[in-house]
């Protein structure tokens, strides 16, 4: 153990204690409020590229499952807590989230005053810092590119199951959302976030799930084309980054949040019924709600406490789009049904096609 500093581009420090990992590592350093739930966290892609603030004081008291993890690795660049546990104890547990992110060269840093950082990045915004071993770090800040590419499979690879057909664009998408559609009996095939439409046409699906991912989503600007042609075509879903990739291909515009939403207790307005939902929610960019064509989309969704929008149906065409996670993992299920929705969109546009080749 040695003493450690996180390094804000903005010129704040904040000292704790860096435990046996490389330093002057990178990264957006955002901050999420939820209580449990740091597995799924440091296994989400849409982390990429980013020091992970937990502002509850005890992360690791119930170590790491088999279970929860939402890809094969850790995406994250570095956390930043107030205390590790070094003793969990839980009836599923495997190891501590110590010796995974030992595994995995994750740096992180402890006994940090996480309450302070999480009200300094409220008040600066969401700015880069670096994890170093050096209070005078002077490592120049590198600018984030390509961060879909690292984390989107370069395979084409489908679950055999007994329902309708779902194309899955892997962005950077939750395991969990994969475990939802097969739940619900769909087959899935996940494809590379650049896969071209031709081919997607081949695979004759009966719907579409553009998921989530990180980062910017005019970073693939260049796929805005292909995703309008797809929600032209088929049932479609959209998932986070993936509800604003919809937004976007029919000429909405998106802006950054000043620190995002990451947490397990954001609530959201169904426009529709008035009924507020808590979420789970993981991005830093919002559609703008005044770039959307009222001609074409409703809104369905927004934040409670900011007033951002959280969701999007398409007027004519089966369309749906959400801000936040309906698949949780971690957080409240109460918006699984967006799942459910979503399949039996699939199954009416199957029939209303039977009907109409009879």
């Amino acid at each position: 153990m040695k003493e450690g500093y996180l390094i804000l581009e903005t010129g704040e420090i904040f000292e704790g204690t860096l435990i046996r990992n490389q330093s002057n590592v990178q990264g957006e350093v955002v901050f999420n409020t939820s209580m449990t739930g740091y597995q799924e966290i440091l296994t989400d892609p849409s982390y990429a590229g980013q020091i992970v603030v937990f502002s509850y004081p005890l992360i690791g008291n119930y170590g790491v499952n088999q279970d929860d993890y939402e890809s094969t690795k850790i995406h994250v660049r570095g956390i930043i807590v107030g205390d590790l546990c070094s003793e969990p104890n839980h009836f599923k547990m495997v190891e501590t989230a110590e010796s995974l992110l030992d595994k995995y060269n994750i740096p992180y840093l402890t006994n940090v005053d996480t309450r302070e950082l999480v009200k300094t990045i409220r008040k600066k915004g969401t700015v880069k810092a670096v994890i170093s071993d050096q209070k005078e770090s002077v490592v120049p800040f590198q600018k984030e590119i390509d961060l879909i590419s690292q984390v989107s499979t370069q395979k084409v690879f489908t679950h055999e199951n007994v329902g309708p057909h779902v194309i899955l664009m892997d962005f950077g998408y939750k395991k969990s959302i994969l475990q939802f559609l097969l739940k619900l009996k769909c087959k899935v095939t996940v494809v590379p976030f650049n896969y071209p439409l031709e081919k997607i046409r081949l695979l004759n699906p009966d719907g579409v799930v553009i998921s989530n991912g990180p980062g910017d989503p005019m970073a693939v600007c260049d796929q805005l084309g292909k995703i309008k042609k797809i929600t032209e075509e088929y049932p479609t879903l959209g998932i986070c980054l993936g509800h604003q990739l919809i937004a976007l291909a029919y000429g909405a515009k998106t802006s950054k949040l000043p620190f995002g939403h990451r947490g397990g207790n954001h609530p959201v307005k169904d426009l529709i019924t008035g009924k507020v939902y808590i979420t789970s929610q993981n991005h830093g960019y919002v559609v703008v709600d005044q770039t959307i064509d009222e001609n074409q989309f409703l809104v369905t969704y927004k934040h409670v406490n900011d007033g951002t929008v959280e969701g999007l149906s398409h007027r004519t065409l089966p369309i749906l789009t959400v801000q936040f996670h309906p698949e949780a993992h971690s957080g409240p299920k109460d918006t699984e049904y967006i799942f459910e929705k979503f399949v039996s969109l699939l199954h009416q546009n199957l029939g209303a096609m039977k009907y109409a080749i009879q």
